[in-house]
């Protein structure tokens, strides 16, 4: 007898084996059978999953899917973006806590990891100007903090690790190469480089961790979110054209590859779910080659809906970041593409100004996107 299982639970073969025309054995076969599904759907939920920078643009989303998925979520965010109300539609749910602190704060992070199964590393600061705008602060979080947060996690008895790396790793290629896993990196920003150095860090702790880490190089996230965020590409093109204004682009045949925040949040539960032989020590592109667009790509796809709005091209601007990439490894193993396309996310943004949803953006400007910051200091 199974543990666990009352003679209740065989009660009913005898019905069970006269409605379905099967012998009592194969009827008791079935129920074993049913319960045990039961077991493994049940197990899933019992994941309690740390969010590092929860409240950001990706984490709100990562929280929502992983919360619908019957996850517990835990998110330790410092809201450096005045982003504190993003986390208002999770409070008071069943199974989401949230906590306000810093991944450089030992103590802090102590706290926020216990009783934890495995942990996703969002949090940093993240892109390229706000890197090179404050890089003391930079440095900080994104190689002091980062590293002495992952240090902390071995010997906690965790399942995984997802760290959230960058296909600006890639940097500048030229020609029509798509950049797979094993493409040389060639980081061109501080914030790339951190995120190259983290990785290797990493990679280096192989055979010394009692956890499963994974790596993930998100393409440019693209989709609405309760963070919104109008500083990427297609969101912020978008944007300026709904509200009528003259878009300027620069280097306008430049690739980049971009996926939607509900993807990403698919991709890291699925990651989180995968058995350690298929990820354990493994670096993913994130995305999909479907959304591989230059600039002008994207244009061209808002012009669609707005064809009276104004656009100007210019080169040589001050990023030169150029890159399309092989999302085939990730198709592979883990059977992951994006069901979300860039001519959805753009149908996202407009519909939510025609309905008035982003009317005082410009008056927060700092709350839509990653331009100034308030670090505290000790």
């Amino acid at each position: 007898m199974m543990v666990g299982l009352s003679e209740s639970f065989f009660e009913t073969e005898i019905l069970t084996a006269s409605f379905l025309k099967i012998d009592k054995y194969t009827a008791k076969k079935c129920q074993i059978t049913f319960f045990i599904k039961c077991f493994n759907e049940f197990s899933t939920i019992m994941k309690k999953i740390l969010i590092v920078g929860g409240a950001g643009y990706i984490g709100t989303v990562l929280t929502e899917h992983l919360l619908n998925a019957g996850h517990f979520v835990r998110s330790i965010d410092l809201f450096l973006y005045q982003n504190n109300h993003c986390v208002l539609p999770y409070l008071g749910r069943k199974g989401y806590e949230s906590m306000y602190g810093d991944l450089c704060d030992t103590e802090v992070m102590q706290k926020a990891l216990n009783g934890i199964t495995d942990v996703v590393l969002l949090a940093g600061l993240v892109g390229d100007p706000i890197t090179k705008k404050y890089p003391e602060v930079s440095h900080t979080i994104n190689d002091v903090g980062i590293r002495n947060c992952i240090d902390q996690l071995n010997g906690l008895g965790l399942d995984h690790l997802v760290f959230v790396s960058t296909c600006s790793n890639y940097g500048l290629i030229e020609g029509d190469q798509l950049a797979d896993e094993d493409f040389e990196l060639k980081p061109l920003s501080l914030y790339a480089k951190s995120k190259v150095a983290t990785e290797h860090y990493i990679m280096e702790l192989k055979g010394s961790l009692d956890y499963t880490p994974t790596v993930l190089r998100f393409a440019t996230a693209f989709g609405l979110s309760t963070r919104m965020r109008f500083d990427l590409t297609v969101s912020e093109f978008t944007r300026e054209l709904a509200l009528g204004r003259k878009l300027l682009v620069y280097d306008a045949n430049t690739w980049r590859p971009y996926c939607h925040v509900r993807d990403f949040g698919r991709l890291i539960d699925i990651v989180l779910q995968a058995p350690a032989e298929k990820v354990a020590f493994q670096v993913f592109n994130a995305g999909g080659e479907v959304n591989n667009y230059t600039k002008q790509g994207i244009v061209e796809i808002i012009l669609e809906q707005l064809p009276n709005a104004q656009v100007k091209y210019k080169d040589h601007g001050v990023d030169p970041r150029n890159y399309k990439v092989d999302f085939g490894k990730v198709k592979k193993i883990l059977n992951f593409e994006p069901k979300y396309m860039v001519p959805d996310g753009i149908k996202e943004v407009l519909i939510a100004f025609e309905n008035h949803t982003f009317d005082h953006v410009d008056e927060q400007p700092n709350v839509y996107g990653n331009y100034e910051l308030l670090y505290p200091t000790k």
